[in-house]
């Protein structure tokens, strides 16, 4: 990633969000929004991971959490709060759940993970729409035509190197990735 990834805080305590920032500011690029609604209209296609308060007056960190997957984002999120996780967030969409107060490790590395599976994400996406370019050259040309191949060649060079780079992201995961994957991924499918 070229760009420093961009992180959007949203809660209505404005000392706390500001807090949040500051302890993130140094590795991503940080946004800040002081209630449900005005997080809302923070949001865009830029935003790579949501921190989002439960509890706010105007607009609950759910509805908000409800309108960002409506419109299509496709961020991390964590909910970060004060509120107790009950049965009710089994349906709900979000990565991570952070239960206030978080200390400043805490929130560092639930971003880091986040974003970890953000890229293994993308990498799985890449890595099968290439290798099923692959399989449809390979049925379709003979050896030796995909031995003189220079694109060829490139292609399966790049399969590789994404499946070391695949292979690196997951040696990042803990048991707590693994297990928001595979909730994704039967969410998804």
């Amino acid at each position: 990633m070229s760009e420093r990834p961009t992180v959007l805080v949203i809660d209505d305590e404005p000392d706390l969000a500001d807090l949040y920032a500051a302890w993130l500011t140094d590795e991503y690029d940080v946004r800040t929004a002081y209630g449900g609604e005005e997080g809302i209209d923070a949001m865009d296609g830029d935003v790579d991971v949501a921190l989002i308060d439960r509890l706010m007056p105007d607009r609950s960190g759910d509805e908000v959490l409800d309108r960002f997957r409506e419109g299509g984002y496709d961020c991390r999120v964590a909910m970060v709060t004060a509120v107790e996780p009950d049965f009710d967030i089994i349906e709900m969409g979000f990565d991570d759940y952070l239960v206030k107060p978080v200390r400043r490790d805490e929130l560092q590395e639930a971003v880091e993970a986040l974003l970890s599976r953000s890229a293994y994400d993308r990498q799985v996406r890449e890595y099968y729409a290439l290798v099923s370019k692959r399989a449809a050259l390979e049925s379709q040309k003979g050896d030796r035509e995909l031995a003189d191949s220079e694109a060829y060649a490139e292609l399966v060079a790049d399969i590789d190197r994404l499946r070391g780079d695949i292979d690196a992201t997951l040696s990042e995961f803990t048991a707590d990735d693994f297990e928001a994957e595979l909730r994704r991924l039967d969410e998804d499918g």
